[in-house]
């Protein structure tokens, strides 16, 4: 099993970091779940930064002509989910980042290092 292709890792990862997301975690999910390749996890320190960076994320992504399929969560900016298909990206807010545990949830996914 090949590893997700990096460079398209990197332009999610980029785009994230844009809006100064921190604790960016990248799991490999191929093999452990249907619906998606790879999960971004990222935080942000405030209700108000979580969909700024998810807003951000739809924009840049957008210009560089990959839309989302679909959007959670941005009004209230506790956990935004953004399906790219292959790629899922979860924003969330600290503490409730803490509460849901996804990456002790997907445990058996690899980490990516970009």
């Amino acid at each position: 099993m090949t590893p997700p292709c990096e460079q398209v890792i990197e332009q999610y990862v980029k785009a994230v970091l844009g809006m100064k997301a921190f604790d960016v975690v990248v799991l490999d999910v191929r093999g452990l779940a249907s619906f998606a390749d790879t999960f971004i996890i990222c935080s942000g320190r405030s209700h108000r930064q979580v969909s700024a960076i998810a807003e951000h994320v739809a924009h840049d992504l957008k210009a560089k002509g990959t839309r989302a399929l679909g959007v959670e969560g941005l009004r209230e900016g506790h956990w935004v989910l953004m399906d790219y298909g292959d790629v899922i990206i979860h924003v969330f807010y600290e503490p409730v980042r803490i509460f849901y545990d996804l990456e002790g949830l997907w445990s058996d996914a690899k980490r990516i290092e970009l």
